[in-house]
């Protein structure tokens, strides 16, 4: 490099050069490796030196399975003036990227501290193609919802409610090492282009996440008004057909006694008279529902395309 070095390493190389870790006294220090082999999640360390040096030690769960949460990438780094160490730094998964011309990008840089930001603002930008994914995806479901509103429908809403979860969960660590990059490197990154694009880019992922999250939170919203919409309809329709057929239950239950001197056992056309007296009870029971506005729009089908009506 421009008079730095970068060391791309996996653990097994880690591991032969801890061996001979005093060859590499000024490339690795001791406590970070120590650290490497304990931190299997986000970390990030700052130091300063009394010279104006510093180090930035940690590491970043940067590619994570959203179905699966121990099926996850990380890499570890170490940063200083002249030295970046990445350790398990998979450049397969910037499928989108030229990987040559990312590598010649990060050879030409005067700094490590360019080098480094151009490989964030790389996985920012694999980031930035799989949310415009996950944008497809809601706004197929926003449709989708205007044309079949189910019950069903509840279990997508909440699997993209909780895809935007893992988003945050992956942006919020790479927000606080950009935090943590400045604080380190404030005097290096006056008009840094690689740190002014890097940090735009996280500013554009975290407020595209905010604004999915206001519409999932509406969405949700909506579904919740509608379902206890359809759940208030369902209880009156309830109450108002327990009304109707109440005349047909209480004459049932009379004719259903007994007795032994039931005069309407002996009626000629005792059925019929029954049958007739329990139907117009039960219609009697339904105008006067219908003329009190008690039955609303019960009778009416749900049109396809509606959320009430």
């Amino acid at each position: 490099m421009n008079n730095w070095k970068w060391h791309q390493l996996n653990k097994d190389e880690l591991e032969k050069m801890k061996q001979s870790v005093h060859n590499n006294a000024s490339i690795l220090q001791k406590p970070w490796v120590n650290k490497l082999n304990m931190n299997n999640t986000n970390y990030l360390e700052i130091n300063h030196g009394e010279d104006g040096d510093f180090t930035l030690k940690g590491s970043l769960v940067y590619d994570q399975n959203f179905h699966d949460e121990r099926e996850y990438k990380i890499f570890q780094f170490f940063l200083s003036k002249d030295t970046l160490v990445t350790v398990d730094l998979d450049f397969s998964l910037f499928k989108h990227a030229n990987i040559e011309l990312m590598l010649r990008k990060i050879a030409k840089a005067d700094k490590p501290i360019d080098g480094f930001l151009f490989i964030l603002l790389e996985l920012l930008a694999e980031y930035l193609i799989k949310i415009d994914d996950f944008e497809n995806e809601l706004r197929k479901l926003i449709w989708e919802i205007h044309k079949k509103n189910k019950t069903s429908i509840l279990e997508d809403i909440y699997k993209r409610r909780h895809d935007l979860l893992v988003w945050s969960n992956l942006l919020i660590p790479l927000k606080e090492l950009i935090m943590g990059i400045e604080e380190a490197c404030l005097d290096v990154l006056h008009e840094n282009k690689n740190y002014t694009l890097t940090a735009k880019r996280i500013k554009r992922a975290l407020y595209l996440i905010n604004e999915y999250e206001h519409e999932i939170d509406s969405i949700i919203t909506l579904e919740e008004v509608i379902s206890t919409h359809r759940g208030n309809e369902i209880m009156k329709t309830l109450t108002v057909m327990t009304a109707i057929f109440t005349p047909a239950m209480a004459w049932g239950a009379i004719w259903g006694m007994n007795f032994k001197l039931m005069p309407e056992l002996e009626w000629k056309y005792g059925y019929l008279v029954s049958i007739v007296t329990i139907a117009v009870s039960m219609i009697a029971v339904y105008i006067y529902l219908k003329m009190k506005g008690w039955t609303g729009d019960l009778l009416k089908g749900k049109k396809k395309g509606k959320f009430f009506s």
